[in-house]
């Protein structure tokens, strides 16, 4: 049984950041790559960011890159995302996930996934 459970999400105005936790339990947390997904209303889950299972290596979509940083800290078991200066097309639930391997970003090397967490980005 592995529990993903992400929390920081909310209602923000354009341009204002937001920091998304992930919390991993029951899992081979140390030893996985970890990722950030996200689905808006009528479109499909698209990749966001992920970073390798110890942390020395991170990739990024190319809507977040340069505004997003994914991070986490193995000793709490957590996984990050800073997201900064937002704009309402990140406007989705998004979603932390576990990868099979020590690095993924592909979404079928994500075994157990979390139940998301609202961000809405007013304009």
């Amino acid at each position: 049984q592995v529990d993903l459970v992400e929390s920081g999400g909310g209602l923000v105005q354009t341009g204002d950041s937001l920091r998304l936790s992930c919390t991993a339990s029951g899992s081979t947390f140390n030893w996985r790559g970890m990722g950030w997904f996200r689905q808006a209303p009528g479109k499909d889950r698209e990749f966001v960011a992920a970073i390798s299972s110890a942390g020395k290596i991170t990739r990024y979509a190319d809507s977040a890159e340069g505004r997003f940083t994914i991070s986490r800290d193995n000793a709490k078991n957590t996984v990050y995302l800073q997201m900064n200066n937002l704009k309402p097309e990140d406007t989705a639930t998004y979603y932390c996930a576990q990868s099979t391997q020590t690095m993924g970003v592909l979404e079928i090397t994500y075994d157990y996934w979390g139940q998301g967490t609202q961000v809405t980005v007013s304009s």
